[in-house]
């Protein structure tokens, strides 16, 4: 198949979105599928450098999400290179800029759209006006808005579903968790040269939290809990991957708290050396509540680390052993898990059903899933919406 995946999002920007649009590529391509990328231009991207199969359109910052681009012209222009590449089907990713492009090449080439939801957009409604102007109503119209016409819509997790199901959208959904690389994640590396950039003992114990520094990711949270965590065990230490708005918050915090000799802000990271970090450290520790879903705690699991994560459908169904972790609903449970899981021998981890589960969001399962979508989807396209006029089509 020849696909067109449309997205405003791509690197060298750093999101899950974009991992896992790299990961979806990837995998595609090695089952022997042609894919190309309809993505954003991008400041760190020189104009002329030569990206195969990707085809970058003019963009400025997203309003108050000004390290997020949004495409402003282009839309005559995919189309005119879509059809050239004979494209069998266009995958969006966004349901902005690009997003809205992809339909309108899709529909005027006459070929099923899909979709992955990844974003639950009542939970940054902050982003804009300071929440004063958009609410969850607004999500709601945007988004059956946009997937109207769907030949199938991918949701990566329980929680999106039940999202969408709740919008009243009528298009076919698949849940299909985004997989990762296994073999990146849990090949070994000598972590002792990091531990000592970061001042780090080589048997100290480090609980590591990775993401964007978003107010969302509610690391503030995880902050709040540190001080009972460093009074008992003294020679802990929290350390903090990644960069974004939030990060002056939570130094601040950090330095009101009086523990900012034992948390590390490391700023952002090179992607090539994330494994690093997942395996320097003991523990892996999210109090995000935002998640639709984690794929940072997919690749600590596969790096060998123990996940304590928010309870939510997803984390459940994820940590669904205490080899691989635990979920919390208070504070007070993280606190004493922490202890807990810090307690535990390395070998405890090393279970046989952590095999089983890495198998299950492999990025190769991933991929494999993806292709059987899209070839239930072109089904849905012929029998319900091809030759069709709009209203015709339930």
């Amino acid at each position: 198949m020849n696909i067109g995946i449309f997205t405003d999002t791509y690197y060298p920007q750093v999101s899950g979105v974009a991992t896992s649009i790299k990961t979806l590529r990837r995998q595609l391509e090695r089952l022997g599928h042609t894919v190309y990328v309809f993505t954003t231009t991008d400041p760190n991207v020189e104009k002329n450098v030569y990206e195969p199969n990707i085809f970058r359109f003019s963009s400025v910052p997203f309003i108050s999400f000004t390290d997020r681009r949004i495409a402003v012209r282009g839309v005559f222009q995919a189309l005119q290179v879509a059809r050239e590449l004979n494209l069998d089907i266009v995958h969006t990713q966004t349901e902005f800029s690009l997003g809205l492009i992809g339909k309108f090449v899709a529909k005027n080439l006459k070929i099923p759209c899909v979709h992955t939801y990844h974003t639950m957009y009542e939970d940054y409604l902050h982003y804009v006006a300071k929440g004063k102007l958009l609410r969850p109503v607004h999500v709601k119209q945007m988004s059956r808005s946009f997937c109207q016409n769907m030949s199938g819509i991918v949701a990566p997790s329980e929680r999106v579903l039940n999202t969408l199901t709740r919008y009243g959208i009528t298009a076919p959904i698949s849940v299909i968790p985004t997989g990762v690389d296994i073999a990146r994640f849990s090949k070994k590396h000598n972590t002792q040269e990091l531990r000592v950039k970061l001042g780090l003992q080589p048997n100290q114990p480090v609980l590591l939290t990775l993401s964007r520094l978003a107010f969302e990711k509610d690391i503030d949270k995880l902050i709040a809990i540190m001080p009972q965590v460093f009074q008992k065990i003294t020679d802990a230490r929290l350390v903090i991957v990644g960069d974004g708005p939030a990060r002056q918050m939570l130094e601040d915090q950090v330095a009101k708290l009086k523990i900012a000799d034992q948390v590390i802000f490391t700023g952002e990271i090179n992607n090539d050396d994330v494994a690093y970090y997942y395996q320097m450290a003991d523990l892996f520790v999210s109090t995000s509540v935002s998640e639709s879903q984690g794929l940072t705690y997919i690749e600590a699991l596969a790096s060998g680390l123990p996940v304590l994560a928010t309870h939510s459908p997803y984390t459940d169904q994820l940590l669904d052993d205490p080899t691989l972790g635990k979920t919390f609903a208070q504070p007070d449970e993280l606190v004493a898990d922490i202890y807990q899981y810090l307690a535990y021998d390395k070998e405890y981890f090393a279970s046989s059903y952590r095999k089983d589960k890495l198998h299950a969001i492999s990025a190769t399962r991933f991929g494999e899933a993806i292709v059987d979508f899209y070839d239930d989807s072109m089904l849905f396209y012929e029998k319900h919406i091809a030759g069709k006029e709009p209203d015709q089509i339930s």
